[in-house]
């Protein structure tokens, strides 16, 4: 592909900023996309995006999760979700090293090859890729930022003398268990973070331990992406790991990825090994310092794939790289799928022709996300293969049902909870495939709900073993006890029979134990915020004072922020939520007041008032400033440059220029009325806005001590004595000016015919 607009490679250590610089320049565009390297960040990334431009104008993409407005501007994916075909002004991909990876650097070194923005392409990663960007991607710019704050080797430290706000990572599941079981006992408990979790379990372990209800965060390497966690001190309580193929030695550059994630932003951080384990020679000074080898190679595969037949593509995917510096993927998870599946007679006398061939390709490509044995997930795709190249081409409703009902079930313990949410996974993988299920729509909504059960129900899980409950008093008591001493168990003790010697202490240790009944209320109030978060922008209403609510429960209030078009939001009084949980609801408020002026500014927005020429978007641009109102005089040059065409385009529209006021019209119903006066008396301050104007009221007297930009910013400019609805003033304003008396106009005006000479004069001056 020719490079026809600018590349720049952001290349560098953890917490330099890349990202976020990235967000950043993505918003100064008018459209752009990003690509992620994980669920988890594309999620974190989608809400940064939103709670600055509001959801309206932001899709999320990834495997398991479309969130895709009716028209977004930009785009937060997965590398592997992204759509190719799909062209921004502006295009970024994360952690660009991957492309070295062997299950999944074919994908990102695709991406790097071939996906550009068409005004600007940023890569961002390691400075291990410096040497083959300069060889694959020759005309990229390279840029380096120094890291924010300092990363300093600690040593070796004892489990029990962890520093609060520690990361122990290791890199099984079972150390993970142990090591937070370990933790619990010694200082209170832990949050868990693994690959396998979901968005929304692991936002609420992350939250826990952002809030500060817990100290310590174990973790396997899933925190090494780009996470952004309030973590001071790495702990590595293992070196080594299983890669999908061998256990082997973490590489010192990816052991940095992961030690990087202490000391954000300006804060420093350090990091270490649990005792007795110890980085080997030279590592802990090629971490702070940031020097590692570089990249020799990068995976690929052929994007031209020949679908003619399965032998055709089969070869097609083999096909090797002519450039010396890129691997062609032997081993990926699609391919021996394929392979597989070409074995099987009754595959191959269905896929016959591109269309049942490329059909075959699509359904190799559903990721195992329940990593069981490869033969299971290989029959599950025969069996789906079977239904969509038959004569419905759609999968069997009932068996699709009935496989997913074994999933819906909130019981058992975590590992149980864990295969069930990679399990759902699938179904909602297959079900963001519209063609391949009847009522996409539903199946979606009902394998997220199944997940968001699975999630709740695990990090309920969580908490009950791994955390000590009680609150920080707790905490420090069990953090003083001594290392020997035991912790109660989350489940029941056995019973006791009444004449045992042991029964009456038995019974007062069920006393003073709590409960599920004691931890309710503390699960269901975790359910609503989850509820809160996810909940579409329906659920939630606003009136004319600013005063966010769910049905009956105030959230928050709209506050002055930087300009009048991007207000701020003030939590209600949750005292019941801790620090993590507020946090994510005044994230998804934010996001609701950036959607509250998105729509209510819809009309001037759309693509073709943005593709007017410059006097035409200078007055576009006035009626954003006025929520829908400009005075004609302050745009009276770009009115005179108005083509015959621009001013046809815009009546269309709904824009109205007059000879005294330039409005919307739709902007002056009712509902948009309310939200007008939301958003002025988050501004102005609510003592400086007019009353909500009675339904189909003309005028207003003006009261003292309202700010008159605000009753223009709700649609009533101010004229002498009343402040008349913009479309009435333009209606008065033709009448006087063909001599119509200013007294038989004071009807049209609602005022009386004493007040109407002087509002006239106004009109008129």
């Amino acid at each position: 592909m020719v490079d026809a607009s600018p590349i720049t490679a952001v290349l560098g250590p953890t917490n330099t900023g890349k990202t976020h610089r990235a967000i950043e320049r993505m918003l100064a565009h008018d459209s752009g996309m990003i690509g992620l390297p994980l669920r988890l960040l594309a999620r974190e990334v989608y809400d940064r995006v939103t709670t600055r431009v509001g959801e309206a104008r932001v899709a999320l993409v990834t495997g398991e999760e479309k969130r895709v407005p009716r028209r977004p501007d930009y785009w937060v994916c997965t590398v592997e979700a992204m759509p190719t075909d799909l062209e921004v002004d502006f295009l970024a991909i994360d952690e660009i090293q991957l492309a070295a990876h062997d299950q999944r650097g074919h994908v990102f070194t695709e991406r790097l090859l071939l996906s550009r923005g068409r005004r600007e392409t940023w890569f961002l990663g390691a400075d291990t890729m410096r040497p083959l960007m300069a060889e694959l991607v020759p005309t990229a710019r390279v840029v380096q930022h120094p890291r924010l704050s300092r990363l300093a080797s600690a040593g070796a430290g004892k489990l029990s003398r962890l520093p609060p706000r520690s990361a122990v990572v290791a890199f099984s599941t079972a150390q993970v268990y142990e090591i937070a079981e370990r933790l619990r006992a010694q200082r209170g408990g832990a949050a868990i973070v693994l690959g396998a979790l979901s968005p929304r379990t692991r936002n609420a372990q992350v939250a826990l331990f952002q809030s500060g209800e817990v100290d310590y965060l174990v973790a396997t390497d899933a925190i090494g992406m780009g996470l952004n966690l309030d973590v001071r001190h790495v702990a590595f309580a293992a070196l080594r790991k299983f890669d999908g193929r061998d256990v082997r030695d973490l590489d010192p550059a990816e052991l940095a990825q992961i030690a990087g994630r202490a000391g954000r932003h300006l804060a420093d951080g350090t990091f270490g090994t649990v005792a007795p384990l110890s980085l080997p020679d030279g590592v802990a000074a090629a971490i702070e310092a940031h020097r590692f080898p570089p990249l020799r190679r990068l995976l690929w595969r052929s994007s031209e794939l020949d679908p003619s037949s399965i032998d055709a593509l089969l070869a097609s995917l083999r096909q090797r790289p002519r450039a010396r510096s890129l691997k062609l993927v032997d081993d990926a998870e699609d391919t021996a799928a394929l392979t597989r599946l070409a074995e099987d007679p009754a595959v191959r006398a269905r896929a016959r022709g591109s269309e049942a061939v490329g059909l075959l390709w699509e359904v190799c490509r559903i990721p195992d996300f329940r990593k069981l044995l490869f033969e299971s997930h290989v029959a599950l795709l025969a069996e789906i293969y079977g239904q969509l190249s038959g004569p419905s081409a759609a999968l069997d409703t009932d068996w699709m049902a009935a496989r997913v009902a074994e999933i819906d079930d909130a019981g058992g313990d975590i590992d149980t909870l864990i295969t069930r949410i990679a399990s759902i996974r699938t179904w909602t993988y297959i079900s963001n495939h519209g063609r391949w299920v009847r009522d996409a729509a539903a199946w979606q909504d009902r394998t997220r709900a199944i997940e968001d059960r699975l999630s709740d129900a695990l990090h309920e899980r969580l908490v009950q073993r791994f955390v000590e409950r009680g609150g920080g008093a707790a905490r420090g008591a069990r953090a003083r006890a001594p290392s020997g001493a035991r912790r109660a168990e989350a489940e029941p003790p056995p019973a006791v029979e009444a004449g045992h010697p042991f029964a009456r202490i038995a019974a007062l240790r069920a006393l003073l134990a709590p409960g599920p009944a004691a931890t309710a209320p503390e699960d269901d109030r975790a359910r609503w915020v989850e509820a809160i978060v996810g909940a579409p922008h329906e659920r939630f209403s606003v009136d004319a004072g600013g005063r966010i609510a769910d049905g009956e429960q105030p959230l928050g209030q709209l506050a002055r922020g930087p300009t009048l078009l991007l207000p701020d939001v003030r939590l209600a009084e949750l005292e019941d939520l801790g620090a993590g949980a507020r946090s994510r609801v005044l994230r998804r408020l934010v996001a609701f007041a950036r959607d509250l002026v998105e729509e209510l500014l819809g009309p001037l927005r759309s693509p073709e008032v943005r593709a007017l020429p410059g006097a035409a978007r200078g007055i576009v641009y006035q009626l954003e400033q006025g929520l829908g109102t400009a005075a004609a005089r302050d745009a009276e040059e770009q009115i005179a440059e108005l083509a015959p065409e621009d001013l046809a385009l815009l009546k269309a529209r709904g824009i109205e220029v007059g000879e005294r006021v330039i409005y919307v019209q739709q902007l002056l119903r009712r509902g948009a009325l309310e939200r007008r006066l939301a958003l002025c008396a988050a501004w102005f301050g609510r003592g400086c806005v007019p009353a909500c104007p009675a339904p189909g009221a003309v005028s207003v007297p003006v009261a003292r001590g309202v700010d008159p930009r605000a009753y223009a910013a709700i649609g009533y400019p101010v004229f002498g004595t009343r402040a008349l609805r913009a479309d009435v003033a333009e209606r008065v304003h033709r009448a006087l000016a063909s001599g119509e008396p200013a007294e038989r106009l004071s009807g049209w005006m609602g005022c009386s015919a004493r007040e109407a000479p002087r509002v006239a004069a106004s009109l008129l001056g």
